[in-house]
């Protein structure tokens, strides 16, 4: 076996090259970066121009100023109310967009339910589990289960056989058995 060791390669750029490389570029990029700012005010200011007309309130009367303010007033509401109903719809597609996610992780079987194996688990061991610290004393349900007493069968009651021999032997008992089978 032959085994390759691997040497790091030198850049064919010296250091002093490649630093100076990245200050050109890093100069370039804060130069560019700069420009989009300015460009983006620029463009703000002109969509304020277009939709906000210049206030010109010179010469106005008392009543019109308050009629102005009204209208602004009107204006801003109905702003409000239209925000409120698009970031509603927002909102709602956002929803639907992760409701549809997960569907698709369901169909795509990525995400596996993983199955449930029982546990023996005591009943002290249980409350500690759901109680935390709370759970300081024990709790002995056995005790607190009503006792079941089981009927015990009635035994015949066994007798001497020698005595029952004694009853049953002469006359006597030969006339108590002929006298029972009837």
């Amino acid at each position: 076996m032959v085994f390759k060791t691997v040497s790091k390669q030198k850049s064919k750029i010296s250091s002093s090259r490649r630093l100076g490389l990245k200050i050109r570029l890093l100069t370039v990029a804060a130069q560019m970066l700069q420009d989009e700012t300015e460009q983006k005010v620029k463009e703000k200011e002109a969509a304020l121009a277009e939709r906000v007309p210049p206030l010109s309130m010179s010469g106005l009367s008392l009543q019109e100023l308050q009629d102005f303010c009204r209208d602004l007033h009107h204006k801003i509401d109905v702003v409000d109310e239209e925000w409120y109903d698009i970031s509603l719809k927002v909102s709602k597609n956002e929803k639907e967009i992760d409701n549809m996610k997960l569907k698709i992780t369901e169909i795509q079987s990525k995400f596996k339910k993983p199955t449930l194996r029982r546990v023996k688990i005591s009943a002290e061991a249980m409350l500690s589990v759901l109680l935390g610290s709370k759970h300081k004393e024990t709790i002995d349900f056995k005790a607190s289960l009503k006792t079941v007493k089981k009927e015990e069968e009635k035994k015949e009651e066994v007798t001497d056989w020698r005595k029952n021999v004694d009853a049953m032997s002469g006359m006597d008992g030969r006339k108590k058995m002929f006298n029972s089978g009837q």
